[in-house]
């Protein structure tokens, strides 16, 4: 597995010092936002788009530097109820997966979007229990007249280029655990995955090597994203874990993003690396810097520092002693 990095953290600094500073921290893979809500500092999508020669350019600098890029991101809403946004996002979803096929780069991250709960809603609705009857009804709307529709173009768009989309299974959003990404794999094709971020997982109270075994079984974790997340018993014995409290009111939050090793300790992480080799995923270790307590160079260091002793560096050999 490859140490990796989506160098949003770095989003201020030119493409060439962020990525000479991650080499130089270990760093094996990148991975850049081109759209949507992680934005474009390090790749205009609309800049690179069939531009052979900025692309070769992106590629020998990534290559001078030692890195390889592990996906294209491009996190947005293609659901929305309104549909000149839906439709702007869903665009942005078709332009990175081009974008990926001519750069060479396998993934494409995104999320799969929320729709209104009827076709009269104006603003996306995450239903989270099935009664009073109206809800079940419009989950099933959701699913049935939206979703699907619309993910199996885009799936069918990603199987003509060759490319992954890897959705991050994300509250607010239709698909925000393994059971429903599975669901939605099913409806459309085998492009259709997982970016693996436990962070979400954690204080929705998934466990998170589970999970990696339950997508494992369906071949469904396509990019995976190392994130933590810090839970916060004495906030959420009195509220729970649905906290609407901004990210940066610390003290008041039943959890927080946090930087590798700081939600999860060491040998969690160990047995995290270790479950994604038994299921067969050998791809990037993308990590997605969102602690608020400390700095985005700081973050990214501490949760390198960890991976590389989380990591294999060798193939096992034959099991002499079995």
């Amino acid at each position: 597995m490859d140490i990796g990095v989506l160098t949003v953290a770095l989003g201020g600094e030119p493409v060439d010092e962020a990525l000479g500073y991650l080499s130089g921290i270990g760093v094996d893979a990148v991975e850049f936002g081109c759209g949507g809500f992680v934005g474009e500092d390090h790749l205009p999508r609309e800049e690179f788009l069939d531009d052979e020669e900025a692309q070769a350019d992106l590629l020998d600098l990534v290559d001078e530097h030692d890195l390889r890029i592990s996906a294209l991101s491009t996190h947005n809403n293609p659901l929305h109820p309104d549909e000149e946004r839906a439709e702007r996002a869903a665009t942005e979803i078709r332009e990175a997966i081009r974008l990926a096929d001519q750069l060479g780069v396998d993934n494409v991250n995104t999320f799969s979007g929320l729709p209104a709960g009827s076709p009269a809603g104006e603003v996306p609705n995450w239903i989270t229990a099935p009664w009073p009857p109206e809800h079940a009804e419009a989950l099933e709307y959701q699913w049935e007249e939206v979703a699907i529709p619309r993910w199996r173009e885009l799936a069918d768009h990603a199987a003509e280029h060759d490319v992954n989309i890897c959705l991050e299974m994300h509250p607010n959003m239709l698909v925000y655990e393994p059971t429903g990404l599975v669901r939605l794999r099913e409806a459309t094709n085998e492009r259709i995955g997982a970016n693996f971020d436990p962070s979400h997982l954690y204080w929705q109270g998934i466990d998170v090597t589970e999970a990696i075994r339950f997508l494992g079984d369906h071949d469904a974790i396509h990019h995976f994203h190392a994130k933590d997340t810090g839970l916060y018993e004495h906030n959420a014995r009195v509220k729970g874990y649905l906290d609407t409290n901004p990210y940066t009111d610390e003290p008041n939050r039943s959890w927080l993003f946090r930087s590798i090793g700081y939600g999860h300790d060491e040998a969690h992480w160990k047995e995290v690396v270790s479950t994604l080799r038994m299921v067969g995923y050998e791809g990037a270790l993308s990590i997605e810097h969102e602690d608020s307590l400390t700095s985005g160079r700081e973050g990214l260091e501490k949760a390198v520092d960890i991976l590389q002793r989380a990591v294999f560096e060798t193939q096992p050999g034959d099991a002499y002693w079995a």
